[in-house]
């Protein structure tokens, strides 16, 4: 393995023997990440806080152009802008004052396990005491419902008594789950939160799910974060969603079957999980595929990123 350590260096103006230890908030782009919770998380932490880039990664070595391609500004005759990636690491404070880091940027393509390394020593040389990930998965449930999510962690006694809705399944992996198994082998503290996200609200931005991410991270940390805007931003959400179920009876139906499906569920806390062949089948994807494509294109029309 080619040296860790020239993946990254710490910025001119920030002076690496007087870092704080703190909480890490891991921010990075991955393959899946339903009602973009992740990408709304980390967009509202960093513009509710005065955030100062501490270290930067080198991305030309870890990500691959021809795969996410950035995007370039041509105007008439010329290029005039460059969205080049980057992968920064931020310092960060609570409403309390209390120091905290995010690292945020695209999933490296490349040398994932240089990658952990990499960020096992800046963790050693700034203290990092946790690393929290969150990101959302679809789920066949109804956006009127609380929203739940699934926890997990290097250590069962980070996350508490839970009822887990999945038994033992296989994933493609994503560099954030890595870094978390790794970290657990080392006996580092790590958890992370996926954020149970309505599948037909999947390409849209789901506020409800990123405000229940933040609540997750709030309560597992002890930080003071900022959620005025979220809370604003779900409550608008809310009501946007429900105009337009409301506005299509076909689609007012499918919502209702999800919801028979989740009190069904909450009825019998007997059963294991959301699986369990005595619940009430879970409907299909053939069978909700009529009724939520034109609620998807609707919602997608007023999404910015479609």
């Amino acid at each position: 393995m080619q040296n860790p350590h020239e993946l990254y260096r710490f910025e001119a103006d920030a002076d690496p023997a007087g870092l704080e230890p703190g909480v890490l908030l891991l921010g990075l782009g991955g393959f899946i990440d339903a009602g973009n919770i992740n990408g709304l998380l980390i967009t509202h932490l960093l513009a509710q806080s005065q955030a100062q880039v501490v270290a930067s990664f080198d991305v030309d070595q870890v990500l691959d152009y021809r795969g996410r391609r950035p995007l370039m500004v041509f105007e008439e005759t010329q290029w005039v802008a460059y969205d080049d990636p980057s992968l920064l690491l931020y310092r960060l404070t609570d409403r309390d004052g209390q120091v905290y880091y995010l690292l945020t940027g695209p999933e490296p393509d490349y040398q994932w396990e240089r990658m952990v390394e990499a960020i096992r020593a800046l963790m050693a040389h700034i203290g990092v005491t946790l690393v929290v990930t969150a990101h959302g998965i679809p789920m066949a449930v109804p956006h009127t419902r609380p929203v739940g999510l699934t926890a997990h962690a290097t250590d069962q006694g980070l996350i508490g008594e839970r009822n887990p809705v999945f038994g033992r399944v296989q994933v493609p992996a994503s560099f954030a789950a890595l870094l978390e198994y790794r970290l657990g082998e080392q006996g580092a503290p790590a958890m992370g939160f996926a954020v149970h996200t309505p599948h037909y609200l999947a390409q849209a931005d789901f506020h409800d799910g990123a405000l229940t991410a933040l609540n997750g991270i709030v309560d597992a940390t002890g930080l003071n974060l900022p959620n005025d805007a979220l809370v604003a931003a779900a409550a608008a959400g809310r009501a946007q969603i429900d105009a337009e179920v409301a506005g299509n009876g076909e689609i007012g139906e499918a919502v209702s079957a999800l919801e028979r499906q989740y009190d069904t569920f909450l009825e019998g806390q007997d059963k294991p999980n959301l699986l369990a062949p005595q619940a009430t089948p879970l409907p299909s994807a053939d069978e909700l595929a009529a009724d939520v494509e034109q609620f998807l294109r609707s919602v997608s029309d007023d999404d910015p990123r479609a």
